[in-house]
């Protein structure tokens, strides 16, 4: 399945995304367990780190013609480790081995050889603009090292160091993009997701007055352990109470009937990431639902990702769907936060930021890349609503809930969002 979703990525995306960014030739050299961010999208899903050094090469051999972007323009080659599976065509050194330990007598490529060996592929094909992973405000596009480019340079020599352009959005959205088939994979996690977070915030799970904050954390964390999936962040829960501030809850809370309870939570499958803050209400003795005042922050909360749903389009910038949210936040008498973010093959993935929890008037640099078709997003934000059955207390009632931005630019929620509260009895 993750061996198709490779070949898919490179023949569906990568054409396009070299003739848009103006790249003839996209050189990735990477050593073992200094990867590039770009790793996980280049490479098979058998294969854990580089091969001692590996470049990757890309070349676009339609570009000088001006042909239209293809898979059958674009030569792959890999000049150290495998070909992931019969996706590069991979290339080995011509000196023989020194010993026969059952993998051919014919050595791998090592050392300066293959800078030389980049060197030959490089005049072979003299390509106008060489793309390079170097850039000053996406990691994502950053995974150069500085020994790579030292060594690569030297051995290239000032004829081709002077094509080299820093890549900068091609990674960043080569990254970012997915496939129809990663999609409904993502539906089943989702489902999966809900799932578990409905038994946490349950009796089954919590005890009130003996299940602590921290019970439920490391219930999420063996829960995920049991079924054999991972996870890319330690797990949260947060308690609020009438009456209590933080201060008075403490770190790790006692959960109690009249407690509002909130999760972060998030699981990998397949390279792929989910990240979910879900709410719940513990019932109190007597209780069949919550408080009239806490479902409707929730509801506030609705509206707000409401909003920022609605705003989120190919073609803006994260500062541009920020300034329109908060405006229109405002204009509903919605008092907020937005802070999403996309998300894929990494938990806070490549693409534009939509705010950060302590910036709310935009995101220099990370927050003017755009939002592109066949991305994910996670929407978080959080709501703050006074309660009056908890005296007027301000409720923070934090969202978050992926999205998928199909190939034609039309936005739905991954499964589904949270619009009535966990209820724990």
């Amino acid at each position: 399945m993750q061996q198709q979703w490779l070949r898919q990525r490179l023949d569906t995306f990568l054409p396009a995304l070299l003739r848009k960014h103006g790249i003839d030739m996209w050189v990735v050299p990477m050593r073992e367990y200094a990867e590039d961010p770009v790793f996980t999208a280049l490479t098979a899903p058998e294969t854990f780190a580089a091969r001692r050094r590996t470049i990757y090469i890309f070349f676009d051999t339609c570009a000088a013609a001006g042909s239209p972007p293809a898979a059958s323009c674009v030569q792959r080659i890999a000049l150290g480790g495998t070909s992931q599976g019969g996706v590069y065509e991979a290339r080995r050194s011509t000196k023989q081995a020194a010993g026969n330990i059952g993998r051919g007598q014919q050595a791998e490529l090592w050392g300066d050889e293959q800078w030389q060996a980049l060197k030959a592929v490089i005049e072979e094909r003299n390509p106008r603009v060489i793309g390079i992973d170097r850039s000053t405000v996406f990691a994502f596009s950053d995974g150069l090292t500085s020994g790579e480019l030292q060594g690569m340079s030297a051995a290239l020599g000032e004829k081709s160091t002077s094509k080299f352009k820093n890549a900068e959005a091609l990674p960043l959205e080569l990254i970012a993009s997915r496939l129809p088939d990663e999609e409904a994979f993502f539906r089943r996690m989702q489902e999966l997701v809900w799932s578990m977070t409905g038994t946490m915030f349950s009796s089954e799970v919590i005890k009130p007055g003996t299940t602590r904050a921290s019970d439920l954390v490391w219930w999420w964390r063996q829960r995920v352990n049991d079924y054999g999936l991972g996870t890319w962040f330690q797990p949260s829960i947060e308690v609020q109470r009438q009456g209590a501030t933080d201060e008075q809850l403490g770190d790790d809370p006692i959960v109690q009937p009249g407690d509002l309870l909130h999760c972060d939570v998030g699981i990998t499958v397949a390279r792929l990431n989910t990240d979910t803050q879900h709410n719940a209400y513990v019932l109190k003795p007597g209780e069949t639902d919550a408080p009239a005042g806490l479902k409707r922050a929730l509801a506030n909360a609705n509206a707000l990702q409401d909003i920022v749903f609605q705003e989120i389009k190919p073609g803006r910038t994260g500062n541009e769907i920020l300034a329109t949210s908060r405006e229109r936040m405002k204009s509903a008498g919605i008092t907020g936060t937005v802070y999403s973010h996309p998300i894929g093959l990494h938990g806070h993935g490549a693409g534009p930021l939509i705010g950060l929890w302590d910036y709310q008037d935009g995101v220099a640099g990370r927050g003017d890349a755009k939002v592109i078709p066949s991305m994910w997003f996670s929407i978080e934000l959080q709501a703050t609503t006074p309660v009056p059955e908890w005296n007027n207390q301000p409720v923070r009632m934090a969202q978050e809930e992926d999205i998928i931005i199909d190939a034609a630019g039309q936005v739905r929620w991954a499964l589904k969002r949270q619009d009535t509260l966990f209820l724990v009895k």
